[in-house]
């Protein structure tokens, strides 16, 4: 393997440059390769080669990697930038977007990280992988934290609330990654901390690449954790990949639960794909995959205690700090055509939210907040079991976009999402924002210019246009918003 001669005082010069920029939408799987990768390229010499080659940071099979992504967005219906939510601001409509302003733009394409990883062989065709990685934000330089957002809002009125929503990413300093495991002929294992497979199939076949300023299914986590956002990530594990040919088949299995740092109490995967070449002289990629997960959190702010099918309080009253538990299938169909420069995305999910395997009376969630069952006139936090007693609730997602390479180093994307909620209420069926249980749509189009003009080095610009209606618009102050965003990526 490829030794560098970069000295160690020039890498933790390097380290200490890079956190001066930043310390660590969203729960979308980053740009680090996958763990059987083995990192080929010359390693940077020195410092000005890591500044302006593609070189990597490495040695003894060792990588240091991360990603710096900053900018500025308007929205016409906004609210305040939160330091601790993943994204920074709300690009998409949410219940709290109430007034015309500027944020900064906070991991508005790629999310903020800094890990370390390797691949050592220590046999033929055998190799030794590991991936640490802390996701951050780069204008508050805090670990990405989705529910400590949401905390922080408890007992606000919603007029009032600055930006948040649940995430799998909770302020540990291994809040994107922390696997091991080992590289072969007959496939790959991995265990402990990982992205889930939908988390890592949706980001492949977006054609916004799990974007949180533009595309609604980086941005709010639902797709790639078969309905709620903590699960995108599982912190107990074990992951098994095997590719064969042109065809891949992969298991995921969570083996613990809440008190292991998990949003759910168990759960499993399952993906089977496969690329068809020379298709029309393109290239054919298809994926599905089936997920199971047992007693999922949900954490939100409700303006009523009783729950999200009743009728939500005025919105300058306190919220109240909420957990939704419910057990989760979700079915996920994914297509992508390639085609010289030309680059077609296709997918579709189908979530069932269904009552809890096992109610929950107390817990603590990922963040380390104690809840408990209506405990809401005691310490502000409530747990809600009966969400789906009446009938379960069926979310479909669909998208599809398409990517065209202009030049080697300018992309030009564009993309819509569509939303689609059954009535899941007790009593007639519905089709109004009077309640959340009522059926819902909701839509959102997009467009961004990327453009690489240096080895480590992008920049890009955009929009996306979101809007909710009927039961997906209960309790919202206002039912679109536009999101104009600008930024600069650095990685290495």
């Amino acid at each position: 393997m490829k030794r560098t001669s970069l000295s160690i005082a020039g890498v933790s010069t390097l380290l200490i440059a890079a956190s001066l920029r930043a310390a660590n939408a969203s729960d979308m799987a980053t740009t680090a390769p996958p763990p059987t990768a083995v990192t080929a390229p010359v390693a940077c010499s020195n410092p000005w080669d890591f500044l302006v080659q593609s070189c990597p940071l490495s040695w003894y099979g060792i990588t240091i990697y991360g990603t710096v992504d900053a900018g500025v967005t308007w929205q016409s219906h906004g609210t305040p930038y939160n330091g601790s939510l993943p994204a920074g601001a709300e690009y998409l409509i949410s219940k709290n977007s109430n007034r015309a302003q500027w944020n900064p733009a906070n991991n508005a394409v790629s999310q903020s990280n800094i890990g370390v990883k390797g691949n050592e062989e220590f046999a033929p065709g055998w190799a030794f992988v590991f991936d640490l990685q802390a996701n951050f934000n780069p204008y508050s330089l805090q670990l990405a934290n989705g529910p400590k957002s949401v905390a922080q809002n408890a007992g606000v009125p919603l007029t009032s609330q600055s930006s948040n929503g649940d995430s799998s990413q909770a302020g540990q300093f291994y809040n994107g990654l922390g696997y091991v495991g080992v590289s072969s002929p007959y496939g790959t294992l991995t265990v402990f901390r990982q992205n889930t497979l939908r988390l890592e199939g949706i980001a492949a076949y977006d054609p916004m690449s799990g974007s949180n300023a533009f595309s609604p299914i980086g941005y709010q986590g639902t797709t790639c954790g078969a309905g709620n956002t903590e699960d995108c990530r599982v912190s107990t594990s074990l992951k098994y990949r095997l590719d064969v040919g042109q065809f891949r088949a992969v298991a995921f299995w969570q083996f613990g639960g809440y008190a292991q740092n998990n949003g759910a109490d168990g759960g499993y995967s399952f993906q089977a794909g496969g690329d068809i070449p020379n298709l029309a002289k393109g290239v054919l990629s298809l994926d599905a995959i089936y997920t199971h997960v047992r007693d999922a959190v949900s954490i939100g702010l409700s303006g009523n205690p009783l729950g999200p099918a009743g009728n939500p309080l005025p919105p300058f009253l306190p919220q109240v700090l909420t957990a939704t538990i419910s057990d989760d299938t979700s079915v996920t169909l994914l297509a992508k055509y390639t085609n010289g420069p030309l680059k077609l995305y296709g997918g579709y999910e189908w979530i069932q939210f269904a009552p809890p395997s096992n109610p929950q009376t107390a817990f603590t969630d990922i963040a380390g907040d104690a809840l408990c069952l209506g405990c809401a006139a005691i310490n502000n936090t409530n747990i809600i079991n009966t969400a789906f007693d009446a009938h379960d609730k069926i979310l479909q997602v669909f998208w599809t976009g398409a990517k065209y390479a202009v030049t080697d180093d300018l992309d030009v994307i564009g993309a819509y999402y569509h939303y689609n909620q059954n009535n899941f209420g007790a009593g007639a069926p519905c089709n109004t924002a009077a309640k959340a249980t009522c059926s819902g749509t909701f839509d959102a189009v997009s467009f961004a210019i990327d453009w690489r003009f240096a080895a480590k080095f992008e920049a890009y610009v955009g929009f996306m246009f979101s809007q909710v209606n009927d039961g997906l618009a209960n309790g919202y102050l206002n039912r679109n918003t536009i999101d104009p965003t600008v930024g600069l990526i650095f990685r290495f």
